[in-house]
């Protein structure tokens, strides 16, 4: 039988060649108003296969969550599992805040930009007043877990799903009946991904080609000292997010990184978390953790543990202040890092959330708002960097969280596993 070549190879093939024609296209038209057009059609494939992942994204972390805390069959469980995830998310975002704030001093990325500085006044056009702590606490709590699916707000869906599976699990065999139909949507909601993802390369090359025709590559080397400065942050924090799965499951952490090369090329390629969801999750399951726990901390994950945007705040908002000559203390960094802790964990579902939580922190500091219009023209391209280190670090969390609750197999073991759960729900 042929060998299927894994989708790692195609969505590289799809990332180059998709540089290659939107280099093209920005050298063949040099119209802004053209390049602009035809990188909004070609986009159209990426923009199709983001909206398919969000067409399944909520009813997916819905039932594989509802699942995983009903088999755990009472709430302590799942209190027990969340206090260890919160733990690690907690460690994890001070580490990254951390090194952002510790690199940026380092190398004073705005420093001598030798580029003209907005305006002071100048907008740009992001609405930060609602983003506080308090609207935050309260947007977790769904007021309809319909409405929550149908606007994606994947942090209240996790919520409707505590306490549905909780609910589910305190009916034991009350609740079978229903266990099982919900298991069953799991399984169809995953073999609906399995199709989705047959379109990923054509979403790569789409948003690759997109992104490269309407900005071109001129722009990487405009801004090449902040990204090549950001980026080093985030080769740092892989490190360290490598380092400390190591030190919780050994070596076994490399055979993770293996696994999850396709989700973190994926999330990389397209700039989307959510795109490398379900391809994390079978990875997770090939790994071997038990999907009772990766069903619950994966989704917590996304809405508490973006490590790499919360290292990007970081280094935009002291790049600004530095663009502008505003020194700050130390005291006042720390502050500032301590209020991005807490903000930054409303970024899940907020449109453009990096930039609104960034001009925020901006506001509240009194560092010129417009400064963010430096950093608009290439975010796409430090998107990309930071969805892929969110994938690497919720992958590594799951992971250690499994380990931490004895629920984290063998390679052996984890495949007869996986072959005896499949045999039960066939």
């Amino acid at each position: 039988m042929k060998k299927q070549r894994p989708l790692t190879i195609y969505i590289l093939i799809a990332m180059v060649l998709g540089i290659l024609v939107g280099y093209a296209c920005h050298e063949t038209f040099p119209d802004q108003k053209i390049t602009t057009d035809i990188a909004a059609h070609i986009s159209i494939a990426t923009d199709v296969f983001l909206r398919l992942i969000k067409m399944i994204i909520s009813l997916l972390v819905f039932s594989t969550l509802t699942i995983g805390i009903a088999h755990m069959g009472d709430g302590k469980a799942a209190g027990r599992i969340g206090a260890k995830a919160m733990s690690w998310f907690i460690i994890a975002s001070l580490v990254s805040l951390t090194l952002g704030m510790l690199l940026s001093n380092f190398l004073q990325l705005g420093s001598h930009l030798g580029l003209p500085l907005p305006a002071s006044d100048a907008s740009t056009g992001l609405k930060t007043a609602a983003f506080t702590l308090k609207d935050f606490v309260a947007h977790m709590v769904p007021k309809s877990p319909i409405e929550a699916m149908a606007n994606n707000e994947i942090l209240q869906v996790l919520v409707f799903a505590i306490f549905f599976g909780s609910a589910l699990g305190a009916m034991g065999d009350a609740g079978r009946k229903l266990t099982a139909v919900i298991d069953q949507l799991a399984q169809v909601m995953l073999r609906i991904t399995g199709s989705i993802m047959k379109l990923a390369p054509l979403a790569v090359f789409a948003a690759m080609a997109s992104v490269v025709t309407t900005n071109g590559l001129a722009i990487l080397g405009t801004f090449a000292k902040f990204m090549g400065g950001f980026y080093l942050g985030l080769f740092c924090l892989w490190a360290l997010l490598v380092g400390g799965g190591f030190v919780f499951i050994g070596r076994r952490v490399f055979t993770l990184i293996g696994l999850i090369r396709e989700p973190f090329l994926l999330a990389f390629s397209t700039a989307s978390s959510e795109a490398a969801y379900p391809k994390l999750l079978d990875a997770l399951d090939k790994f071997g953790v038990q999907r009772k726990i990766s069903s619950f901390v994966l989704p917590m994950g996304y809405s508490f543990n973006l490590d790499g945007s919360m290292m990007y705040c970081t280094f935009a908002v002291l790049f600004i202040s530095q663009a502008y000559g505003i020194d700050l203390s130390i005291g006042t960094q720390i502050t500032m890092l301590l209020l991005l802790m807490l903000t930054s964990k409303g970024m899940a579902g907020v449109p453009r959330a990096s930039l609104v939580v960034i001009a925020a922190t901006l506001n509240q500091f009194h560092i010129p708002e417009a400064g963010l219009l430096l950093l608009m023209g290439i975010d796409q391209f430090l998107d990309m960097g930071r969805s892929a280190t969110n994938a690497v670090g919720n992958a590594v969390a799951t992971a250690v969280v499994a380990k931490w609750e004895g629920a984290l197999h063998d390679p052996e073991v984890a495949s007869d596993v996986n072959v005896a759960t499949a045999q039960m729900r066939a």
